[in-house]
């Protein structure tokens, strides 16, 4: 969760925005961490966020662009790992006024499903903006080491719909499902992710995250070595001790009827029971190589196995 919050951070720090971006991602923000509620025949605005700099940010834009005042409220929630903090954006008196001024209000007065059309139409500064509000109020990003995504829970599949649309247009292709009950849009290319980063204003977190998934891909690649060549000497050494097994019972089988070389090549095997073909063949007398040092071993035990077929036979 440390680098999610540090990429909510850095996106709320962000204060160059031209008017038109601010208006874009304070909808988004408004749209995906809440939305618009009736009590007592009014409209109320109300936005959660599990990061407190993004909920600032957002009283900030509805009174710096929007002229309302709003209530930031501190709730705690329990989660299966424990409590869990959220903070809440509340519009009571101006809700009505914020949610038309937001375009979460159509000019019938009807609550607008996606995003405002003038976004989802806009220019690209409102297309970043609005991604960037909408993952500050409902992303998620995975850990570095582990499988590769950037998330975005949507409150609707007409919601999920406009943020793949808009992604098109930033050249990003995101793709939009259902998990369980809940409607996200998910990216799962790294450098399409690091892009989106970037694109939205997080080129820090962007440039971390990128790192860190980096060493941990190095780090599980070397696991894996290590497990592959572990898995083969395992496997190496219970070949060696049947191969062992089976000389043993060759040399019995024939007794002193055995040629010099296949001799010699089973001999070493029970010299040296724990070492590789090649090794083997490096030991040999003069040196072979570690196919003629198998093939030696192999015609031993073919000779022991036709002279005990024929002893099975004459008895």
């Amino acid at each position: 969760m440390a680098l999610l919050d540090d990429v909510k951070s850095e996106l709320a720090s962000i204060d160059n925005e031209l008017p038109q971006a601010k208006k874009a991602q304070s909808a988004a923000m408004i749209r995906f961490a809440g939305g618009l509620h009736i009590i007592q025949r009014h409209i109320v605005v109300e936005a959660q966020f599990d990061s407190l700099p993004a909920a600032r940010w957002l009283q900030n834009m509805i009174k710096d662009v929007y002229g309302h005042d709003s209530d930031l409220i501190e709730v705690a929630r329990q989660t299966p790992s424990g409590q869990a903090l959220r903070y809440s954006v509340r519009v009571l008196k101006a809700g009505g006024a914020l949610a038309l001024q937001t375009g979460l209000l159509d000019r019938r007065k009807r609550p607008v499903r996606g995003l405002p059309e003038d976004i989802v139409l806009g220019n690209i500064s409102q297309i970043k903006a609005a991604w960037r509000g909408a993952f500050m109020a409902h992303g998620e990003l995975s850990d570095p080491g582990k499988a590769s995504y950037l998330e975005i829970v949507c409150p609707g599949s007409e919601a999920a719909l406009a943020l793949v649309q808009v992604a098109r247009r930033l050249g990003i292709k995101a793709k939009a499902r259902q998990v369980r009950s809940s409607e996200r849009v998910t990216l799962r290319d790294p450098d399409a992710i690091e892009r989106m980063l970037i694109l939205i204003g997080a080129p820090k977190a962007a440039r971390e995250w990128t790192g860190k998934r980096s060493d941990g891909e190095s780090r599980g690649k070397a696991n894996r070595l290590a497990n592959f060549d572990d898995a083969n000497m395992r496997r190496s050494a219970k070949a060696a001790v049947e191969a062992s097994a089976k000389v043993t019972e060759a040399f019995k089988i024939l007794g002193d009827d055995i040629p010099e070389n296949l001799r010699a090549a089973g001999q070493l095997r029970l010299d040296h029971r724990d070492a590789s073909l090649e090794e083997l063949g490096r030991l040999a007398d003069p040196p072979v190589t570690k196919d003629a040092i198998a093939g030696r071993i192999r015609r031993l035990l073919q000779l022991a196995q036709k002279v005990r077929k024929q002893r099975e036979e004459q008895a």
